[in-house]
């Protein structure tokens, strides 16, 4: 294994700074798909391109349920998986000496929610001020064009790394993290992974992460004309009645002595979030139907069967309230159940990310306990593998006018491209990168 000397060093970060025009470009080309879930064609697509773009061959890897099904971090999908398989790539050395790792981000993005109120259009992006708006620019397309150009960089200063490398590009992490799951079991065991996952509006090193629990309520009321409406049972407000149930149960989850220590400070980490509702017929009438869909956090200490079995019961209760007589209720699981998860700083993976990070930057990544969730837990959880989870400074990702800055994906390049070299130790770049599949 060669190490990395000054020089060398030296022509990896110039690489990376001759990259930032092309950088740009390619995150472009991804924030036009509009990746959200069951339209992420397009992005897997353009991720074959850019895989093959920096010397590598990409291939397809599905997200099969039945083989899924039974593994603790599986989650009940939304839709089916035809036509949405994930994309990976592998680059082998031509003599594997160093340690191998994994680079994995998604393409899925959140709907851009109300358009008529971005300042351009979600899939339309954009340079401002320094920053880079659309949909899935920050939540995580900038990440995945980082490790691409990383690896890219790497080449066009001669080398390469000196161990397997993977990159996954994967669907499904907003809302169910099968398809990282699937990808991750396919593929071989690696020493270790990095995750360019944006931070909240800051260079973030992800400390920890709080689990998910999706689920969905019916309730099916009785209908009737709004002059006869005390004789009628409004699935609308019953289904509201519902919802309210779980003010104690938030409050009580926040509670100090349930918080885990990567947490203490933050306020609130356990979040209860109504998100979607479907209800109704008429202004009118007494409504028939209404379906509410909830996001419940997990706290370490906690499972997410647990809390599912825990939503399960204060539903059931809340069922029995006197203006829900003569409704029926159903409760579903689908979507998110997963467990939470914690990053050790100790690992050599991240103590890497953090000295690479301030050697490309200057500058510190900030520790990020996260009240959401990435696909980091799956490698940490089900594969005893350290994770390194940071990426660029972004704003508003699940909301209107999502932005990431410029000079912090740059940043991230650069730091990504000198984790590589220091963990997979470097050759001498070949003609073009191997990518054959195992």
């Amino acid at each position: 294994m060669t190490a990395l000397d000054a020089g060398a060093r030296r022509a990896v970060l110039d690489a990376c700074r001759a990259l930032e025009t092309e950088t740009l470009d390619w995150l472009f080309r991804l924030v036009r798909c509009p990746s959200t879930l069951g339209n992420e064609h397009g992005a897997l697509s353009e991720m074959e391109r850019l895989y093959r773009h920096i010397g590598l061959e990409p291939f397809r890897m599905p997200t099969e349920p039945a083989k899924l099904e039974g593994h603790p971090g599986f989650s009940p999908p939304l839709i089916s998986y035809e036509g949405r398989d994930n994309v990976a790539a592998v680059f082998r050395p031509k003599t594997a000496k160093g340690r191998s790792l994994t680079l994995q981000g998604h393409v899925d993005v959140v709907p851009e929610g109300a358009a008529d109120m971005w300042a351009s259009p979600p899939y339309a992006p954009e340079v401002r001020n320094g920053r880079v708006y659309g949909r899935g620019a920050g939540d995580m397309k900038a990440g995945i064009v980082s490790y691409c150009m990383a690896f890219h960089a790497l080449r066009r200063a001669g080398l390469q790394p000196a161990a397997e490398l993977q990159m996954q590009a994967v669907i499904e992490e907003e809302c169910t993290g099968n398809g990282a799951l699937a990808t991750m079991l396919a593929l071989p065991k690696t020493d270790a992974v990095i995750i360019p996952e944006p931070g909240p509006g800051l260079d973030g090193l992800y400390t920890a992460e709080v689990g998910v629990v999706w689920a969905w309520v019916t309730v099916s009321g009785r209908p009737a004309h709004v002059r006869e409406m005390q004789a009628g049972v409004n699935a609308i407000e019953a289904a509201n009645i519902i919802a309210g149930a779980f003010k104690d149960y938030e409050a009580e989850m926040n509670r100090a002595e349930r918080i885990h220590a990567a947490f203490r400070g933050i306020n609130h980490p356990v979040n209860v979030n109504f998100g979607t509702i479907e209800g109704g017929e008429w202004n009118s009438s007494v409504a028939t139907r209404c379906r509410i869909g909830m996001r419940v956090g997990v706290m370490m200490g906690n499972t997410a069967r647990q809390v599912r079995a825990d939503i399960e019961a204060l539903v059931a209760k809340a069922a029995t309230h006197e203006r829900l007589r003569g409704a029926r209720v159903e409760l579903a699981f689908r979507g998110f159940m997963a467990d939470p998860c914690v990053f050790p700083k100790e690992e050599p993976i991240v103590q890497l990310a953090m000295r690479s990070y301030a050697e490309a930057t200057g500058g510190t990544l900030r520790d990020y306990p996260a009240t959401g969730l990435t696909d980091g837990r799956h490698f940490v959880l089900y594969r005893d593998t350290p994770c390194a989870v940071f990426g660029p400074d972004a704003v508003d990702i699940h909301g209107i006018d999502e932005n990431v800055g410029v000079e912090s994906i740059h940043g991230i390049t650069r730091s990504i491209a000198l984790a590589i070299a220091e963990w997979c130790g470097v050759e001498p770049a070949s003609d073009r990168a191997s990518g054959a599949r195992t």
